[in-house]
């Protein structure tokens, strides 16, 4: 059994182009059908604020394996210098069950929704070929970074712009010299969000704040999944989820759309619509494509397995009986 810890998978290094293309692969799989899923629980106790969900999930294909990732959020370790999030993932052969890596770091789950993110925007930019990218982050925590990093990689040579936003302020002295001169850090979110055409919100915000319509055309990656009002959303049709099973609960976006605005499963698109049945041509140019990923534990373990056979490659980590 492998074992990877942080400093081992930071080792491995960040491939964007083929990170995405390993999830794509994953969504393909998805929409075979050769995949087992449960709808995820959150475990919660004492401060409610707090959770630990189980993603257990089975994805057959050219990834051919089991497993689950073991995820907390206690947003109050941010006041005592501790991460938000902290991450675990175990992976089984998917013949004997028996245990074959294990993947101690956040940093699978960070490259996992960054690389959903990126996805997205391959199929959108494709559906809507763009030369200008002006590139909206809310939220300067670990997400957003890992975003920036995937966005630069990935379509810097487009992207004219990048309005950055944090409640707590946004420290970009990290920003590579390359994009420092078109990098800038917004006054409010408000800012960000009318001047983007790809807008990503990566918060832990306990509130909706949003409370305007989007800009014309616009792409909204609704990562941190809880910060529009419903009234802002109220004229987008174009509304894509990962898995509305999931996404339609624990207080998202989506769920107030649903409760508030009558938004119903047959009223959104899917992540395999857009993939494998290019859905983001059926809606006009200047109609702004909401997309909800709740985070399905089938891209974890995608995720893992490209970290696991990247590492073998490279020898990197430690063999445990």
């Amino acid at each position: 059994m492998l074992y990877l810890n942080d400093r081992d998978l930071r080792a491995v290094g960040l491939d964007w182009p083929a990170l995405v293309d390993s999830v794509e692969s994953a969504v393909r799989i998805l929409d075979s059908g050769d995949y087992a899923q449960p709808v995820k629980p959150y475990l919660r106790y004492n401060n409610l604020n707090n959770r630990i969900i189980a993603m257990p999930a089975y994805v057959g294909g050219e990834v051919s394996a089991a497993g689950i990732k073991w995820i907390s959020s206690f947003p109050d370790n941010l006041k005592a210098g501790l991460p938000r999030a902290h991450s675990i993932i175990v992976l089984n052969d998917p013949l004997t069950g028996q245990p074959s890596a294990i993947l101690n770091s956040p940093v699978p789950s960070l490259v996992r929704t960054a690389s959903i993110s990126g996805l997205m925007i391959r199929h959108w930019l494709q559906a809507r070929p763009l030369e200008r990218i002006q590139l909206g982050i809310i939220g300067w925590g670990p997400v957003g970074q890992y975003h920036f990093q995937m966005a630069a990689a990935l379509y810097g040579e487009r992207i004219e712009s990048i309005r950055i936003y944090d409640i707590r302020g946004a420290d970009l002295a990290e920003i590579p010299p390359l994009y420092r001169d078109r990098t800038e850090a917004a006054a409010t979110w408000a800012e960000v969000y009318l001047h983007s055409n790809i807008f990503i919100t990566c918060t832990v915000s306990n509130h909706r704040y949003i409370d305007l319509p989007p800009a014309r055309g616009s792409l909204l990656l609704n990562v941190s999944l809880r910060d529009y009002k419903p009234e802002a959303l109220a004229a987008v049709t174009a509304v894509i989820v990962d898995d509305w099973d999931e996404v339609c609960r624990e207080n998202t976006d989506i769920e107030r759309l649903h409760l508030e605005r009558g938004l119903t499963q047959g009223g959104t698109g899917k992540i395999t619509d857009v993939v494998v049945r290019h859905c983001l041509t059926d809606f006009a140019e200047a109609e702004p494509v909401f997309f909800c990923p709740m985070g399905m534990a089938v891209f974890d373990i995608a995720t893992a397995v490209y970290y696991v056979k990247k590492a073998r490659e490279k020898g990197i980590g430690n063999e445990l009986e």
